[in-house]
């Protein structure tokens, strides 16, 4: 607990930077992999067909530890953003940063709910094998399967960057919110082609950062 908290009270050390690293990258895992999990399944099962036929193939472990690298890199980034705003007394791990900005993480987050580059990439999320094919196909050697599971991880961060940002809001280590942003990370690409529930989800962001700014 205390190794936890020491940020919020203190300026960082190198550990205490390498473990919330550790935290970011651990939970962007554990959030992203229900998501991801119809891509790999498909890769899998290609895998196994070209294998039956003694064709090469890259291992789905290839695939699946470039969009990995791809997460751990927006960790360190979700990191630096952290060390940053508690540097700047303005957030804390538990309750988040302030109202007012707060108010204004919010509305940027429902505005890019809304943006075509949201769509484009939720598009490349939703639709595992028609991305696979828009990107050179099924790769036979491992470095290849790492670059495009790679770009798949970067579509899904464009996806879902500003999702993520809402735990700056509500706090960063309350397991409750960070299960249901997750939860409707895995609903937004289940939907299918409407981007009603995005577009629901970026008007309710934008109300809700309004009344935190009003209230503030």
């Amino acid at each position: 607990m205390g190794t936890t908290l020491a940020p919020a009270l203190r300026g960082w050390s190198v550990g205490d930077f390498a473990f919330m690293f550790a935290m970011w990258a651990i939970m962007m895992v554990g959030m992203m992999l229900p998501s991801v999990a119809p891509m790999l399944l498909i890769y899998a099962g290609v895998a196994r067909q070209a294998g039956s036929r003694g064709k090469p193939f890259a291992a789905t472990a290839w695939f699946a530890t470039g969009y990995l690298l791809a997460w751990t890199a927006f960790s360190m980034l979700a990191t630096s953003a952290q060390w940053a705003l508690e540097s700047a007394l303005l957030l804390t791990p538990m309750t988040g940063i302030s109202p007012a900005l707060g108010g204004i993480v919010l509305i940027v987050a429902g505005v890019y709910q809304c943006t075509l580059l949201k769509d484009v990439c939720l598009s490349a999320c939703q639709s595992p094998l028609q991305f696979i094919m828009r990107h050179g196909g099924f790769r036979p050697d491992p470095l290849s399967a790492m670059n495009l599971g790679a770009e798949h991880g970067i579509y899904c961060i464009g996806c879902c960057w500003a999702l993520m940002a809402i735990l700056f809001v509500v706090g960063i280590m309350n397991l409750l919110w960070v299960a249901a942003i997750a939860a409707f990370i895995l609903l937004e690409k289940l939907v299918g082609p409407s981007r009603l529930l995005s577009r629901v989800a970026g008007v309710g962001l934008i109300a809700a950062g309004a009344w935190m700014l009003l209230a503030n």
